[in-house]
């Protein structure tokens, strides 16, 4: 058990990519496994919405940076790397809200499987209603399953990888540059997709770092 159609704006690879450093080997991990089951174990004990909602709020302000610092590097087997994923696909989805909303549908629209259902993406997909899946994503996290929470942060993904390969179709002929970085945006959500699914289970299971 576990523990008590405009052109999309692309994010610069660094906001896929903070890294902390430290000069003691394992610090940052050990850091990243501490602050993160604390947090959760925190809000989950207290449950006060209150309390849910400023958490999950912290990836619409400043409250990014600290998490970056935190857990931006922590590996997808740990609580910490599942909650960095989860609080950065709400920070792109907030940047860009239109451009993941516009991905979203085109993702849904291509897919065969049950991934839009399990979403749970409110229709019509719209600016708005793609910020707040994300929200209710991590709401999940501390006021609900968590495993339910990954479950549906990885459809979501899948959904945005289809979307990303669609546009990069619709590109290639007018822009290889911007095909090319949505191709590897593809690639990005499709990885997050199979490490969030991953999370999931490691949960279910129990072993989740």
């Amino acid at each position: 058990m576990p523990r008590d159609h405009q052109r999309p704006v692309l994010l610069p690879t660094a906001d896929f990519d903070w890294i902390i450093g430290s000069d003691e080997p394992g610090a940052a991990h050990r850091i990243a496994q501490e602050t993160s089951w604390a947090l959760l174990d925190r809000v989950r004990s207290v449950a006060d919405p209150a309390v849910v909602e400023r958490v999950v709020g912290l990836a619409a302000n400043d409250g990014i940076d600290d998490i970056a610092e935190l857990w931006a590097t922590a590996g997808p087997h740990s609580l910490a790397g599942m909650l960095w994923r989860l609080y950065l696909l709400r920070r792109v989805a907030a940047v860009d809200a239109e451009g993941t909303a516009d991905m979203f549908r085109r993702g849904a629209e291509a897919a065969v499987t049950i991934d839009p259902v399990v979403a749970g993406a409110a229709e019509p997909v719209t600016p708005d209603s793609i910020v707040a899946l994300c929200d209710t994503i991590l709401r999940g996290v501390y006021a609900g399953d968590l495993a339910s929470a990954l479950d549906r942060a990885a459809s979501y993904c899948r959904l945005m990888a289809l979307g990303a390969a669609s546009l990069a179709d619709s590109r290639d002929e007018h822009d290889d540059a911007h095909a090319a970085e949505l191709t590897t945006r593809a690639l990005r959500y499709s990885a997050f997709a199979n490490e969030l699914h991953a999370g999931a289970r490691r949960w279910r299971e129990g072993s989740l770092d």
